[in-house]
Parts: structure tokens; sequence; C-alpha cells
């Protein structure tokens, strides 16, 4: 699983991945994770839900287009997937449940100076997990 943020810390996740592939001769199964922080839920007194689903499709989209983009390029084959939710907890239990091997995160992400050395979500993934965890400088 590759958790990407748009980050450029997550985008050197994403060209880690693509060269390993490079150099394996078997084709990794690429799960490409993006995890939006949900709003507040009385958002939608003032708002519809599909304006909120919109906002959160719009802004994970626009997070994994640079790792799109990259795959792509390298020829890899990769399946999307845009989670709502707590970022850390939400990454170790999609991993969990698609029974995944390995996860690849960036050492830092957009958080703030809290997550400054490493970041807060990957400090928090590598805790709740016991998945190998790849953390990519």
């Amino acid at each position: 699983m590759l958790a990407v943020d748009g980050s450029l810390p997550s985008l050197r996740a994403v060209d880690h991945v693509v060269r390993e592939a490079a150099r394996d001769t078997i084709t990794p199964a690429i799960l490409l994770v993006n995890v939006q922080a949900l709003l507040p839920a009385d958002v939608t007194r003032f708002v519809s839900n599909a304006v909120v689903q919109d906002y959160h499709r719009e802004a994970g989209d626009r997070a994994l287009a640079g790792a799109r983009s990259s795959l792509q390029a390298a020829g890899l084959t990769y399946a999307q997937h845009l989670l709502l939710g707590e970022p850390a907890p939400t990454i170790v239990d999609f991993a969990k449940a698609q029974h995944c091997t390995l996860i690849v995160i960036g050492a830092r992400g957009l958080g703030s100076v809290a997550g400054a050395l490493l970041g807060s979500v990957t400090t928090k993934v590598i805790h709740l997990t016991d998945l190998p965890v790849l953390v990519v400088k």
C-alpha cells in the first residue's frame, strides 16, 4: 500500500516504489491511497452532502495527481482509493483489510510543526500497525 497526501515526501515514496518495481521481476500490486480528513458533521447544515462528497473527491484527486502520473509513466498498474477519516488509523485499517504486506509512506506530509522531524501521521502508522512500514525520506 502506498499512502500519498500530495506532499513532496509522499511523492518521493512514489518514486521509490517506481525504482524498486523496475528492479523486480514481479510487478507489485499497488494500492494507491489518500485519506481525506472528515469535515465537522454540522457542515451539512450549510452545504449539501453532495457538495461535501465533491469536495473530498476533488481534494483527493489533487493529492493523488502526481503519484498517478509517476506510476502511469512507469507503466505500473495500481488501484486508487480515496478514504475518509483520521489518516493514520484509516491507513492501518485499510492495509489490514486489504491484506497488504507493506505500507510505504513519506517521512513527513502536509502536517504542521508537530510532525517536523517525522510526520505525526507516519509516526502513528508505525505505532498502530503490525505490518512492515517503509518510510521514505
